[in-house]
């Protein structure tokens, strides 16, 4: 089992693991494209192209500006970890917009023909979990401030009544 360990680098299940997860990467790729496959191959060369050449920068520059912003915050913490307040919700957000969008843009005429569902309000929806996504991040973040603070506090208190 060391052995094994030592010249793979982790244990037997996760190289089952992983072949698992290949097996059915390779098995959704084949049903993928028996249908239309030069309109799949088409639409992955375009979006790797477009993640590459357009988002990447994109989200590069936005994530350098917020690491900027965090780090003129004077504070008894290095600004690193303080960004991911703004990362995480910012990225669920856009993941459910990625999933979403053509519902959220309102660009499917035939999703209540197909689901017997209204196609309105998942723009309020997704806002609203925006929203809720970067009041929760933020008050995580006051929180975890305050409870930082905490030995300051005690600190300041103990010697103003030692005066």
């Amino acid at each position: 089992m060391t052995a094994f360990r030592s010249r793979y680098g982790a244990s037997p299940l996760h190289l089952l693991l992983v072949l698992a997860s290949f097996a059915l990467a390779a098995y959704a790729g084949v049903r993928l494209l028996q249908g239309d496959t030069l309109g799949v191959a088409l639409w992955f060369v375009g979006a790797a192209l477009l993640h590459d050449l357009v988002l990447l920068p994109l989200y590069v520059v936005t994530d350098r500006a917020a690491q900027r912003l965090f780090r003129e915050i004077p504070g008894p913490r290095p600004p690193g970890p303080s960004v991911n307040y703004v990362r995480v919700p910012l990225f669920v957000a856009g993941l459910l917009l990625l999933v979403w969008w053509p519902l959220v843009l309102g660009r499917v005429d035939h999703y209540t023909a197909y689901t017997g569902l209204p196609a309105d309000g998942f723009l309020e929806r997704w806002l609203l979990i925006t929203a809720a996504l970067f009041v929760a991040s933020a008050a995580i973040l006051v929180v975890r401030r305050w409870h930082e603070s905490a030995p300051r506090r005690r600190a300041a208190r103990r010697e103003r009544r030692t005066r």
